[in-house]
């Protein structure tokens, strides 16, 4: 079971990733802006973040940016998050240090593959999430 920061300013959104991250059988840890999630990444070492790269103040690509030049979070895997997909917000999010991308709505297939992968990359125990009990939008 993973530690999984969750940095999501809309409280509709937050409710469903740590729906989709509890499911999956991990533990989520909640942020509502950049600068709460950066230090929760300091203070805590998640075992991977989920970043929306919309947030108020600094957005998640900055604050992607911090923990990638950090080197005591630099190895912690990051997912952005974002609704605005745009054709090059993908490669914005790699120049920021973003391991993936996942464009909302949230698919839970998406994102528990997105999960498992990036844990297994790291060494870090990915349950399996893709049994045929999983509810969740798709």
């Amino acid at each position: 079971m993973a530690r999984i920061l969750i940095v999501e300013d809309n409280a509709a959104n937050m409710k469903l990733t740590v729906l989709l991250v509890t499911n999956a059988g991990h533990t989520p840890m909640c942020a509502i802006d950049a600068e709460t999630g950066l230090m929760l990444a300091r203070s805590d070492h998640p075992d991977l973040i989920l970043m929306d790269v919309q947030l108020p103040g600094m957005d998640g690509l900055a604050a992607t940016e911090l923990l990638k030049s950090d080197p005591t979070t630099a190895s912690i895997p990051v997912i952005a998050l974002t609704a605005m997909a745009m054709k090059d917000d993908e490669k914005k999010s790699q120049r920021a240090g973003c391991d993936a991308y996942i464009a909302k709505p949230l698919r839970y297939r998406e994102l528990h593959q997105a999960i498992d992968e990036l844990l297994a990359a790291t060494g870090e125990h990915a349950p399996s999430t893709t049994s045929a009990s999983d509810t969740g939008p798709q």
